[in-house]
């Protein structure tokens, strides 16, 4: 199957999504630099006008099929950035978008969609949850699912963003990308490779709920207990029916992190206050990976910051270094 999706996918995803996503900066953190003694990179997909790089693969898949999505309507399930790129992307498009969210999904993510336009369902405590209320809605009212990530099309858009790391930093050894359902990290990795196959590309979870690293550890897919994080962006399984970037991630990643809490905690602080940057917990990882030591560097490396849609609530105890509540407990760096 992943034959079919190729560097060319990706270049024509680059000009489909031209009109609604953005080509992110690239950004040398001086801390992490110095702190590492390589050049460290970070890739700003906060910047997209949907605070995150998710709308890359959602106006990949919307624009190219724009006239026939009017008629029938999207739906998607979200951990919340993917339904505020779709929600985004079909009302620039004037399509009709219905957003199905799990109970993990935070007010502020919640509130960003319902300003877009889209018909939000909350719908049970995980998101296969959410999934099995879209899979309802496209047996019973039409319309056509947007998948968060197991898509061609998807996965496509957010490789524009290993495009452009290419173009724009040759001499790149490792992009450290953040890990949950694969269509980040398998599409940058399809791109960049087809270029630069020396490249390393090396995934990065949380310990809590990493369904692709416990997947690619057991060789198939496998369910896994979702939990409140830090990187709620990163929770959620891949499906059991997962056609694509299981396989992608299998071939194309050369290692998987997995981070706790506290270390994810450290690395938001760390963006905030060295690099002046707002990053929700799953943009973080990156650098919580390297200053936890976790990845051994070799040359040039790219963090993917990947967005920016925090709590505020959160924002501001990891800013002050006060305990963060997740659930039932409290994390502090």
């Amino acid at each position: 199957m992943s034959e079919s999706l190729t560097l060319a996918s990706v270049v024509a995803a680059r000009q489909a999504i031209g009109i609604l996503a953005s080509r992110s900066p690239v950004m040398r953190s001086e801390a992490l630099s110095a702190r590492v003694l390589h050049d460290i990179l970070l890739k700003l997909e906060t910047i997209q006008p949907t605070g995150a790089f998710k709308i890359r693969g959602a106006a990949n898949a919307l624009a190219r099929r724009a006239r026939e999505l009017r008629i029938s309507g999207v739906v998607c399930a979200s951990t919340g950035n993917h339904g505020r790129a779709v929600a985004h992307a079909a009302r620039q498009l004037g399509i009709q978008a219905t957003i199905c969210l799990s109970a993990l999904v935070t007010d502020t993510k919640v509130k960003a969609i319902e300003a877009l336009g889209a018909g939000i369902r909350r719908i049970g405590r995980s998101q296969d949850e959410a999934m099995a209320e879209v899979a309802r809605i496209v047996a019973e009212e039409g319309m056509v699912e947007v998948p968060p990530f197991d898509d061609p099309a998807i996965i496509a858009g957010q490789g524009t963003i290993g495009l452009e790391l290419m173009e724009d930093c040759p001499a790149l050894d490792t992009i450290v990308v953040p890990l949950s359902g694969g269509g980040l990290a398998s599409g940058i990795a399809l791109a960049a490779k087809a270029i630069k196959p020396s490249l390393r590309v090396i995934g990065v979870s949380m310990v809590r709920g990493a369904a692709m690293q416990a997947s690619l550890a057991r060789g198939c897919v496998v369910e896994v207990e979702e939990k409140p994080s830090l990187a709620d962006s990163l929770g959620g399984g891949i499906g059991a029916a997962n056609e694509w970037t299981f396989d992608l991630c299998r071939r194309l990643l050369d290692d998987v992190v997995l981070l706790s809490e506290a270390e994810i905690y450290r690395g938001m602080a760390h963006l905030l206050r060295e690099d002046r940057i707002v990053a929700e917990g799953a943009a973080a990882v990156g650098a919580a990976a390297l200053l936890a030591g976790k990845i051994v560097l070799r040359g040039p490396t790219a963090l993917i910051v990947s967005g920016r849609n925090v709590d505020m609530d959160q924002l501001i105890g990891v800013a002050t270094g006060k305990p963060v509540r997740l659930g039932g407990e409290e994390v502090v760096g």
